[in-house]
């Protein structure tokens, strides 16, 4: 029975390298990961295109595949016949591949046992923590994670516009960088969805329902299946607004606050939501503050949102989010948001270290002068509280450098800056 599910394994591998993919992953990168023993672990939410960075590393190397998300695998997975058949099956290969490896109990164990026994391992797998956490304790030291989210504007003007001018000086050439940003900003990244628009909404209201099946209800065994689901529909409908558990057990009738606590922490393992906390040097007045909740992609917005129409203030915030967390800033210790004393608040706090980094403000339309300066005061009062000179606006198009209240504050358009280069 192994054999079997191996060799159909084989073909479903065969027929996935005989596709034609959106290159991730550079040349340089690519030999620097393939050329250290250290496993190597690719995380992402479902379906961002995990397995296909995965197989864009191992083309054209000697590689054997096992994908996880078989149920028949699953059912007669058995270590040492499956080593002894992927020898048998894939002759002298030099790389294991190991797809959606969280659905398997125990991986850990073996997974070690296989990095013991001299294997260079790929392997992927849509759960953050429980990867992460796992691997720090059996595998510390032994591991390079590499994180895989959708599709950044960047690769997304990749797809749909290779040809376009990032750098526009004609308000010809601007106008078609804002109608992208438009769509990527109502569509997300996934790569399906960009792939085939008008899929979008069935696509992502069933990986949406998948991830809350599969990722959470089944490994978690949760038997309060509504409350769920009540609690995930909440958050969505909530992205950038501010919570507290407490509130969240009110509104829904949880029975407690931990439950809620923990609900939502399931909810952050497969990346679906992140939140982040308020900015405080205090420990405890952190933990008591409200925390604001994001998505991981606004597509997942437009699919299953009840929102009558979109509002383009939020989308845009929620984009930035996607981009800092892309670039690997941490929530709760890198990554906040802020209050002033005069109840002012700031939406992006950048920390490094114990040093304040950057404040970011997201502002989708700055046109009344009112609007603008309510976005100016916030973040010069926080900058003074803080003593943090480097202080952004994000807008849709406007991009000016001025001086407020003895700061400097750049006003740079979003595309500009989730197309920039540099270091965030």
């Amino acid at each position: 029975m192994i054999k079997n599910i191996l060799l159909q394994q084989l073909e479903e591998r065969n027929l996935l390298l005989s596709k034609v993919y959106i290159s991730r992953i550079d040349l340089q990168t690519k030999t620097e990961y393939l050329n250290t023993t250290l496993i190597k672990l690719i995380t992402g939410p479902r379906r961002a295109g995990k397995s296909v960075l995965a197989l864009q590393l191992l083309q054209n190397q000697n590689f054997a595949y096992l994908n996880f998300d078989d149920d028949l695998l699953l059912k007669h997975f058995d270590e040492d016949t499956v080593t002894l058949t992927l020898k048998e099956i894939y002759q002298n290969f030099e790389f294991l591949l190991l797809d959606e490896i969280q659905n398997l109990p125990n991986w850990e164990l073996w997974v070690n046992k296989l990095y013991r026994r001299g294997l260079n391992l790929v392997i992927t797998g849509s759960n953050s923590k429980l990867l992460s956490s796992e691997m720090a304790t059996s595998l510390t030291g032994r591991y390079i994670q590499i994180p895989v989210f959708p599709f950044s504007f960047m690769e997304f003007l990749h797809v749909n516009d290779p040809s376009i001018d990032v750098n526009p000086e004609t308000p010809l050439e601007t106008g078609k960088l804002l109608g992208w940003l438009h769509t990527y900003m109502l569509n997300g990244g996934f790569p399906e969805t960009i792939l085939n628009p008008g899929l979008l909404k069935n696509y992502l209201s069933s990986l949406f329902d998948s991830v809350l099946l599969k990722d959470i209800l089944k490994r978690f065994r949760i038997r309060q299946t509504q409350q769920l689901y009540d609690l995930s529909n909440f958050l969505l409908s909530n992205y950038t607004n501010l919570f507290t558990y407490n509130q969240i057990k009110e509104n829904l009738g949880f029975n407690s606050v931990a439950t809620v606590q923990k609900f939502i922490g399931y909810l952050e393992e497969p990346y679906l939501f992140q939140r982040i906390t308020r900015y405080d040097t205090k420990i405890k007045q952190q933990q008591k503050a409200s925390q604001k909740i994001f998505i991981i992609d606004n597509g997942f917005v437009q699919a299953r949102s009840f929102e009558l129409s979109p509002n383009y203030g939020r989308l845009l915030e929620n984009l930035v989010f996607i981009e800092l967390f892309r670039h690997n800033y941490k929530p709760e210790l890198e990554l906040f948001y802020y209050r002033t004393r005069n109840d002012r608040e700031i939406d992006f706090l950048i920390r490094k270290g114990h040093r304040v980094e950057q404040l970011i403000q997201v502002c989708y339309d700055i046109n009344q002068p009112k609007t603008l300066k309510r976005e100016l005061d916030a973040l010069t009062e926080a900058a003074a509280e803080l003593k943090c000179n480097n202080l952004l606006l994000l807008t849709w198009d406007r991009e000016q450098l001025m001086e407020v209240n003895q700061f400097t504050v750049r006003l740079i358009p979003a595309y500009k800056w989730l197309i920039s280069n540099r270091d965030l």
